[in-house]
């Protein structure tokens, strides 16, 4: 009888005397940096256009930024998740919280 009255206790105190743990943010540090897009010749909105130079330059350009968006992209994605998984632990706590509050 006296185990069963300490096991009942056990149960109802359970959660409102469980440490509730506050998440830690992910490191600002581990945020990737966009790349930059490249400048865009004057030339290019101009009536007349660009010399082939200046075009085939601006043109190599964006494909250079393509190919850094590409890695960029997957880099951002596990930031991203991270970050979403920080917010489902705020939430976890603060329900926690008010757990022990009633």
């Amino acid at each position: 009888m006296r185990n069963t009255v300490l096991a009942c206790a056990l149960l109802l105190s359970g959660p409102a005397a469980a440490a509730c743990t506050a998440p830690a943010p992910p490191p600002v540090a581990e945020r990737p940096e966009k790349p930059p897009l490249p400048q865009k010749p004057a030339c290019l909105d101009a009536k007349g256009g660009c010399p082939g130079w200046e075009a085939y330059t601006y043109n190599d350009q964006i494909k250079a930024y393509n190919v850094q968006a590409q890695a960029f992209r997957p880099l951002a994605e596990a930031y991203l998740k991270k970050l979403n998984a920080y917010v489902k632990a705020a939430n976890d706590y603060a329900q926690c919280e008010v757990k022990t509050l009633q």
